[in-house]
């Protein structure tokens, strides 16, 4: 499609991003001590958002083709970008300096809702993975043979905020047990899937000054130590037992120092073999009720949301580059991209406000009917 003025709306909101961003202006200019460069790092990452932002533009020819247009490049301080120059941009401009600006934006995020819960989960934070696809020829992507190539983000997503909070881009074979400990922060409350439920790890966490909610093997070893009773709110949601313990065979409780609990939860659902299933949840928040550990792991789900609204709706899957740094570059980019939109919006972003930014992105809607459709978002329930 055609990239036209005409079809770019609202592009005065990338003003804004130009105290955010002007960090970055001098970056990757070293190399270029002749001054020549006529791409800088901060008029690239804009010309990225553009492409999250609006639907016209689905390739890095079409975000070329928007670097020829005289409003583009008097809003971006840019001038025309040459598809060499784009290339070159994704090997030449460290992706790690987006880093910051992630943190920062993520920390200008509110709760959305308040109560005795989200007070008790303060800092509940899920934590998973997800794939993307990459070409054949990308050869740093490791993954199950050369002709299966892949890349994993890593992201700690805020639940309560209902934004991501850290992220990190690997080839798709290196642990995720690794990039968990590698970005721990104090006062969080990791919630983590079975995939995780490495003991030194809980251990990490501990000793990093945060909490844990993870999910352990049915069969996991332990030494009981005390029997706690139900309630008839941890009955309601589906609590069946809530034990402190002293986690691992013999062999193994020198790695996790400190008794934990075991809290037992049914799902309502039946597994392969007609059994019910049954989720043992691991946790050393010994303050909270067992119901609430429950809706901890339940909560874990947020993140995988993410990914899908991430990878289908802002678009991520199509990769712009080839090599590792513009990859991650690109997924900071989109993390960027969704945290500016929850900012602007002040909810989670869903699709319909999304098509709506892009009907005003192109010159369908008009600003009035954008606000109009975020007003009616502050009457409705999260």
């Amino acid at each position: 499609m055609l990239v036209t003025a005409k079809g770019l709306q609202g592009l005065k909101y990338f003003k804004v991003l130009g105290p955010l961003l002007e960090r970055l202006h001098e970056h990757g200019t070293q190399r270029d001590r002749a001054g020549n460069r006529r791409l800088h790092f901060d008029q690239y990452a804009c010309l990225l958002l553009l492409f999250f932002y609006n639907p016209i533009i689905t390739s890095l020819r079409g975000i070329q083709q928007a670097s020829l247009l005289a409003r583009v490049q008097k809003l971006l301080g840019c001038k025309r970008a040459a598809l060499g120059s784009l290339s070159e941009a994704s090997r030449v401009f460290d992706a790690e300096a987006l880093q910051p600006i992630i943190a920062e934006l993520a920390a200008q995020a509110l709760p959305m809702s308040q109560g005795k819960e989200v007070e008790a989960l303060r800092g509940l934070t899920a934590v998973d993975g997800s794939f993307l696809l990459a070409l054949p020829r990308m050869a740093w992507a490791l993954f199950q043979d050369e002709n299966n190539r892949a890349v994993k983000m890593h992201v700690h997503f805020d639940v309560l905020k209902g934004v991501p909070c850290g992220v990190s881009v690997t080839t798709a074979i290196d642990p995720e047990q690794d990039q968990l400990r590698a970005k721990l922060q104090p006062g969080r409350l990791y919630v983590i899937d079975r995939g995780y439920a490495v003991y030194q790890l809980f251990q990490d966490i501990l000793d990093g000054q945060s909490s844990f909610v993870g999910r352990v093997r049915n069969d996991a070893a332990f030494k009981m130590l005390h029997e706690r009773p139900l309630t008839a709110a941890a009955h309601a949601a589906g609590v069946l037992r809530d034990c402190q313990v002293q986690l691992g065979a013999a062999s193994q409780r020198k790695v996790l120092r400190m008794p934990v609990r075991l809290v037992w939860v049914g799902t309502g659902k039946l597994q392969a073999d007609g059994t019910p299933e049954i989720l043992v949840l691991a946790t050393n928040r010994f303050d909270l009720d067992a119901e609430l550990v429950a809706l901890a792991y339940k909560y874990r789900w947020s993140v995988e949301l993410f990914f899908r609204w991430l990878k289908c709706t802002l678009g991520c899957r199509h990769l712009l580059a080839n090599s590792q740094n513009g990859v991650t570059m690109q997924v900071y980019l989109a993390i960027i991209a969704s945290l500016l939109i929850s900012l602007w919006v002040g909810k989670k972003p869903t699709k319909r406000t999304f098509e709506m930014l892009q009907f005003y992105f192109t010159g369908w809607a008009t600003e009035a009917e954008l606000l109009a459709h975020l007003d009616k978002l502050y009457d409705q329930p999260d």
